[in-house]
């Protein structure tokens, strides 16, 4: 019950898509309240670790789950016609662009001082360095937008996932909630 089936996704990939869900939703909220703080308020540089802490941990589930999705069998489409499966695979595919992206954007925000990303204190992502001027800056308005992206991106599936289960009465929302029986 651990691999996905035919029928319906195991329990590494419902785990790693709800983990990456919470994750995502977390990091934005606390983007969000991030930059509302002065650079004098009391939890400014502990909310800006933790944001980098979580951010790069985001990354290493997203490797993990590109690596379980590419090596498992994708269930089959419950979708109604043509349309409907371009459709799920475009936000699909989206969906991993822009969290790539925003991975990327964020590394170039914290690297760009040359400084390593110090992770949760039991390891350090290494710095490259400037690689444009105001490199900070740059990728700090690519982080925002992305973020905003992906978090419409996020609510337009879930959205999807909705309809999917009120509307047209399928599967689609429960095979990510629950193992079926079937999956190995």
């Amino acid at each position: 019950m651990l691999k996905n089936s035919e029928q319906g996704y195991g329990l590494v990939a419902i785990t790693l898509h709800w983990l990456m869900a919470v994750t995502v939703i977390g990091l934005f909220a606390l983007g969000l309240y991030m930059v509302e703080l002065s650079y004098y308020d009391a939890w400014y540089k502990g909310s800006l670790d933790l944001h980098k802490s979580v951010g790069v941990s985001l990354a290493i589930v997203l490797i993990l789950r590109l690596a379980w999705r590419i090596s498992q069998p994708k269930p089959h489409s419950l979708a109604q016609n043509t349309l409907q499966k371009r459709a799920a695979s475009a936000v699909h595919l989206l969906l991993y662009v822009l969290l790539v992206a925003l991975v990327m954007s964020g590394y170039l925000i914290s690297t760009a001082d040359g400084r390593a990303i110090d992770v949760f204190g039991f390891f350090e992502v290494p710095a490259l360095g400037s690689f444009v001027e105001n490199q900070e800056d740059l990728a700090g308005d690519i982080h925002f937008y992305l973020a905003w992206t992906l978090i419409i991106a996020v609510a337009v599936h879930a959205l999807a996932a909705l309809k999917h289960h009120f509307i047209n009465r399928d599967r689609t929302l429960v095979r990510m909630l629950k193992v079926t029986k079937g999956n190995s």
